[in-house]
């Protein structure tokens, strides 16, 4: 009989341990989980980071290359309200096409379209627009032929300054740095390098 007394206490000793361990089983889940969460939403900003920008610097300081001249009859002046009606910013939503822009400076150039894997690593750039002549580490009398490689002294993006790119297309024209507000209003650039003169159109 005492024997029997005995081991109903173990028994429900062992009932009463059984459902606390399950109890801090159940109370330590949603931790894990939310700490899961966290980590899948950081993990989610991270490459909505890197699609939006992919490393593309939108804004400068606004310095101006050794050797560029201001040009002397731009179809847009300093101070000028343009539309801008190209998208450098590939990848995504447009950021730049449509948004009204103010000049801050026009410069008579080569510019070039190039293609360069970044000092950094990660996946090659193709026809980057635009780098200009002054911009190039080594190079020759403008303009440079299609297929020339040369090193870009320009930092528009992460790992560009020092890479080797080769010259996809040039054009003698007017290049512009602009100022202006995303399309997505997100954003305000200043000095953005560089709009060419046909990627620009007066308001109407």
């Amino acid at each position: 009989m005492k024997n029997g007394y005995v081991i109903t206490i173990l028994f429900s000793l062992l009932i009463i341990l059984s459902a606390c361990g399950n109890g801090e089983n159940s109370e330590e889940t949603p931790e894990v989980e939310e700490t899961s969460q966290d980590e899948m939403s950081d993990d989610m900003e991270d490459d909505h980071s890197m699609e939006e920008g992919h490393g593309h610097n939108m804004s400068s300081d606004g310095e101006v290359p050794d050797g560029l001249q201001p040009a002397e009859k731009p179809a847009y002046k300093e101070g000028d309200q343009v539309i801008i009606e190209a998208e450098h910013a590939e990848g995504h939503d447009p950021l730049m096409k449509g948004a009204e822009a103010t000049v801050t400076g026009a410069f008579d150039t080569t510019a070039y379209a190039v293609s360069f894997t970044p000092t950094t690593g990660g996946d090659p750039v193709t026809n980057h627009k635009w780098v200009i002549h002054e911009e190039l580490g080594n190079a020759e009398n403008a303009p440079l032929a299609e297929g020339t490689e040369v090193t870009l002294a320009a930092d528009h993006m992460e790992g560009m300054d020092g890479a080797e790119a080769t010259i996809d297309m040039a054009e003698q024209t007017t290049v512009y740095m602009v100022d202006f507000t995303t399309v997505n209003g997100e954003q305000e650039v200043t000095n953005h390098k560089w709009v060419t003169e046909n990627e620009l159109r007066a308001p109407e």
